[in-house]
């Protein structure tokens, strides 16, 4: 009977006498069939041409892909999971060759269903854009048609999502359905999340967004559900999450392609939110999303969520562009995604720019306090005892308790411990969150030390000396004050007094600071030989140190044979580095560039740093300037997991361009080669204070172990010149604080500084120290003496003013002690190299 005739015998007969006959059989039955029997023919159909992988067209499939059928969901989802997944029919290569044959069917059911596979679609979206690139006219109208089907909202059945929505493709989705259910099966939450699944740019247009914002409103509960979500996407650890492409690709992140839509909608929706606990937690995204996997490293947990949340909060104005100007301040310290860190910086503009301020001055105006009181102190009371959260100088927190009677206690009481636990829980998250906001603090002021910033007296004291928790670390760095725009400047430690403030002087002098003056951070460059002495001698003598290296800091003038080369500084060239130890220095001190390893594009890297870093200069004022820093591959053979494990450090180069400000605020213009010679000597002095820094650190002359490598060790000539070698600018300051600090010790008769060597002299034998590497050599021949000192040996009440937590002045220190009674060493390994010959 016409109409309920199947595909069965009747294609096959069509079939062979297209064969036999030429085209039309195959039309002629179709034509004889119903909307049903059309769409049976159309699946088997569809089914050959995949087992024939597409190389031969189908017209009869082509025509009905343009008809009404009436398709089912479970018959697109079959179309489709033919094409793409661990069931498809079809090879991924034969895909791409048969494309145009096998994808518009099953597209135009798709388009007919209630519902289809979404993260097949964008798959294949995917692979249409390869195409597209070579032949666009072939593949514009099957584009065009995905665009329209990806865009579609779907009808919504009340109390259930969409199964796009929080679907099962990652553990973040299952996980949500199974936390939330409630909350998700309100009215209008479905609807809602839908179109939040559409958005699939990290930037939402006008029209997306006043959807959303209706859509938000008509929600039951709909703040409190984008907040949980994004709570869950916040603390959500990185998983394998399956993508539905033609290789089966399963990569690390936090959420799949179609979960990624939906969080991406939330974080904009998240705007309309009138709530404290929207930048926090748009923040807190950012932070997870941007974290590299395992981590650390470039590669981000999902580099898209990154993005679109640090362009949320670049959204942020008046109070909450405040509250996100410090989160784009924290994120640097922990995203290495060089494109996430790009929209960092110029959502830092856009807020700023909007508040007329730069994102310097916004990011001091909005530290927290954290319950801080003026003393720097927050007091909890946990029953009869009181917790004391405390920041001092130079930035040390600490937690303790008071007993009833007021007495200070050393440990934490049992009684808070067994009755007040979950109390005490919060405060000792309130350790770790002040603990973290000291440590940024010090990096933020630090970065203005780099950077010569001015404040007004009002500003300076407000925002730094004064405050609970910045004062800890400001109040022990060396500040200069004028009142006479900057012709003579005055420096000295910041001292209360009845008034306000002053600069105490090495002397013993005191400079009020009025309210007409303008203070800047003191830094040696600045200063002249003699006093940056007096102002050392001074620090060293009062015994105090600083959140940073700033009396100590070394500074870099340019040298002659800078000056010779003109363009490029290669004083820190021809190093062989440790890479997994420099990279990780270089990201924290915010050098940026590509990874070095045995792939593509893998075997030379170039690290950027902008400085001062972007944020100091308003927008449209002043010159922005970058250090370029090239490093190389040495090749040791190809490892298991393709990291390098040296590599070899170049020149140093620097770049500027006009600070032109944009339309959301951001700098813009081309960056341009500059002589040494133009480059400011902060911006100079510090770029090559971190390249030897890198080089001090992860030089291979540094690990003491290289020569007891066997076969393995190699670069011997370097290491022996860089270990014994010319003294770089921290040795210099080493050995300079070691002539304070050594006739204070307990061996200041066993001991002599020489040019480059610190000479001890023991009962069994003579032994020379090197100032720049801490290796040993033993006389009268010079042979070489391995000894890994213990950091943590006591060393008196010899106070240190900087290296004091385990950095080289203190291993020397440490080894000198050991030496000079080296009759009592005990360990084996080093007796019997002292003892040999």
């Amino acid at each position: 009977m016409v109409g309920n005739t199947g595909p069965g015998s009747g294609l096959d007969e069509a079939l062979a006498r297209e064969l036999a006959e030429g085209p039309g059989a195959v039309a002629e039955l179709l034509a004889s069939l119903d909307a049903r029997g059309r769409r049976e023919c159309a699946i088997e159909l569809h089914l050959r041409a995949c087992r024939d992988a597409g190389r031969r067209k189908v017209p009869a499939l082509a025509a009905l892909a343009e008809e009404e059928l009436g398709w089912s969901t479970a018959e697109a989802d079959l179309l489709l999971a033919r094409l793409l997944g661990k069931d498809a029919k079809v090879a991924p290569h034969e895909l791409h060759g048969g494309f145009l044959t096998l994808v518009p069917i099953a597209l135009a059911a798709a388009a007919q269903a209630e519902d289809f596979d979404r993260p097949r679609v964008r798959a294949l979206q995917r692979l249409v854009e390869s195409h597209y690139v070579y032949r666009a006219e072939e593949y514009m109208g099957i584009r065009r048609l995905m665009d329209v089907l990806l865009r579609r909202e779907l009808p919504v059945v009340p109390g259930r999502l969409p199964r796009h929505v929080l679907d099962d493709l990652d553990e973040f989705g299952p996980a949500m359905r199974a936390a939330h259910a409630e909350l998700l099966a309100g009215a209008g939450v479905a609807a809602f999340l839908g179109h939040c699944a559409l958005l699939d740019k990290p930037r939402a247009t006008r029209a997306w967004r006043r959807t959303a914002t209706a859509l938000l409103g008509e929600a039951e509960h709909g703040a409190e559900v984008v907040r949980r979500l994004l709570e869950g996407i916040a603390a959500q650890p990185e998983h394998r999450v399956t993508d539905r492409n033609p290789w089966h690709q399963v990569d690390w992140g936090i959420a799949g392609e179609s979960n990624t839509g939906l969080v991406r909608g939330l974080l904009w929706a998240a705007l309309d939110v009138d709530a404290d606990w929207v930048v926090p937690l748009v923040g807190a995204v950012a932070l997870n999303a941007g974290t590299g996997l395992g981590g650390s490293g470039g590669f981000c947990r999902s580099q898209t969520l990154a993005t679109t949340a640090v362009a949320v909060l670049g959204e942020c104005g008046g109070a909450r562009g405040a509250e996100a100007v410090q989160w784009l301040g924290r994120l640097p310290k922990k995203v290495r995604n060089r494109t996430v860190n790009k929209g960092i910086a110029k959502a830092l503009e856009a807020v700023a720019a909007r508040a007329g301020l730069t994102p310097s001055m916004l990011r001091e105006r909005g530290v927290a306090t954290l319950g801080l009181d003026g003393r720097g102190i927050r007091e909890v009371s946990l029953g009869a005892y009181t917790a004391e959260l405390a920041v001092g100088e130079p930035g040390t927190v600490a937690l303790s308790f008071r007993g009833p009677e007021g007495r200070l206690l050393k440990t934490t009481p049992k009684e808070v411990r067994e009755t007040r636990a979950e109390e005490l829980k919060g405060v000792r998250a309130g350790l770790r969150e002040l603990k973290a906001l000291v440590a940024a603090e010090r990096s933020r002021v630090e970065e203005h030390l780099a950077a010569g910033t001015v404040w007004p007296a009002e500003d300076w004291q407000r925002y730094y000396v004064d405050h609970p928790v910045t004062g800890a670390v400001a109040r022990a760095l060396l500040w200069e004050v004028t009142e006479d725009d900057g012709e003579r400047w005055t420096a000295g430690l910041p001292e209360r007094t009845g008034g306000g403030w002053a600069l105490a002087g090495e002397d013993g002098t005191a400079r009020p600071v009025g309210p007409d003056a303008r203070l800047r951070l003191w830094h040696p460059l600045r200063a002249g030989g003699e006093e940056v002495a007096e102002w050392r001698a001074a620090m060293a003598e009062r015994e105090e140190r600083q959140p940073f290296k700033q009396v100590f800091r070394e500074v870099y003038p340019l040298t002659p044979a800078e000056l010779a080369t003109g363009a490029y500084s290669n004083r820190f060239a021809g190093h062989v580095l440790r890479y997994g130890q420099a990279r990780a220095l270089m990201a924290e001190r915010g050098w940026a560039g590509n990874h070095l390893g045995y792939f593509s594009d893998g075997w030379s890297s170039e690290l950027v740093k902008e400085l001062p870093v972007p944020g100091e200069l308003p927008a449209g004022e002043g010159t922005r300037w970058r250090a370029r820093f090239f490093v190389e591959l040495v090749d040791e053979g190809a490892h298991a997991d393709g990291v390098a494990r040296l590599c070899s450090t170049d020149q140093v180069r620097f770049e500027r361009r006009a600070n032109t400000a944009g339309a959301r605020g951001a700098s813009t213009g081309a960056w341009e080669a500059a002589a040494l010679a133009d480059v400011p000597a902060l911006v100079l002095s510090e770029a090559l204070r971190d390249v030897d820094l890198f080089v001090g650190v992860a030089s291979i002359g540094a690990d003491p172990h290289w020569r007891d490598r066997g076969e393995d060790r190699a670069y011997d000539g370097y290491w022996e010149s860089w270990s014994f070698g010319e003294l770089t600018e921290p040795a210099l300051i080493r050995r300079e604080t070691l002539a304070r600090l050594l006739p204070r010790t307990r061996i200041a008769d066993r001991v002599e500084l020489t040019d480059r060597f610190l000479r001890v002299r023991g009962e069994l034998r003579a032994y020379r120290i090197h100032l720049g590497s801490g290796n040993v050599l033993m006389e009268p021949d010079d042979s070489y003496l391995c000894v890994v000192a213990d950091r943590a040996r006591d060393r008196g009440k010899v106070f240190l003013p900087f290296e004091e937590d385990g950095g080289l002045l203190s291993v020397i220190l440490s080894k000198a002690l050991l030496l000079a009674a080296d009759d009592r060493i005990t360990d084996p390994t080093i007796t019997a190299q002292i003892r040999r010959g």
